[in-house]
């Protein structure tokens, strides 16, 4: 349980009624009244009474034209709401890569962690989101060992919390191609490749002992 929270309900007014507005507008993905509202200098990081900015609000429904226009106005992809989400992570979480790739243009923090700890990358591994774990692997600066407060690494997630289907033997190898520590352990000092073993995933053992696991 590795990724953040979903949170979609209809925001409540925050910071006057400009702000107010944007919240609504870009939670229903209102493009027209979100470009009137930039243009009238309304705060753009103004925040509903759970901590959710416009730019969440939109994440949070997968509204990627509102996102687009948000982020390019500036807005920050790294602010955390209640949840401790934010629109890098969520979007990381939930695999809606094209506003990934928005939040990475616009100055993702890959030290802004989620409530578990984690990182964006470690419940895309979980869930097997093939293509956000390719995008963010890209950044060789990514730190694809991470633990989270769970002990799990990305690796360990995409194994322990999984059914080791096709999607995450591709995930399990592209972390491997990045340069994972196939042999970090879990807090009990239970390997990727044991974990691998123990519950009977043969083609991600192989790819691990591939890589020289133990």
């Amino acid at each position: 349980m590795n990724g953040c929270a979903q949170d979609k309900q209809t925001p409540a007014p925050s910071g006057g009624n400009g702000s107010s507005l944007l919240l609504k507008a870009a939670a229903a993905n209102d493009t027209a009244v979100i470009k009137q509202l930039l243009a009238g200098k309304t705060n753009i990081e103004a925040r509903d009474n759970k901590q959710r900015t416009a730019l969440m609000l939109a994440v949070y429904q997968h509204h990627t034209a509102a996102a687009a226009l948000l982020t390019a106005a500036g807005a920050d992809v790294n602010a955390q709401d209640d949840m401790l989400n934010s629109p890098f992570l969520y979007a990381g979480a939930e695999g809606y890569l094209d506003i990934l790739q928005l939040c990475l243009k616009a100055g993702a923090n890959y030290k802004v962690y989620n409530r578990y700890g984690g990182t964006a990358l470690i419940p895309a591994c979980e869930r097997g989101h093939v293509e956000v774990v390719r995008t963010l692997l890209q950044d060789k600066t990514f730190p694809v060992d991470h633990v989270n407060r769970l002990g799990w690494t990305g690796l360990l997630e995409a194994i322990i919390l999984s059914d080791g289907g096709p999607a995450q033997v591709q995930i399990v190898q592209m972390l491997v191609d990045a340069g994972c520590n196939v042999n970090l352990a879990d807090k009990d000092g239970v390997t990727p490749l044991a974990h691998a073993r123990q519950r009977g995933f043969k083609a991600i053992a192989g790819v691990l002992e591939r890589a020289g696991a133990k």
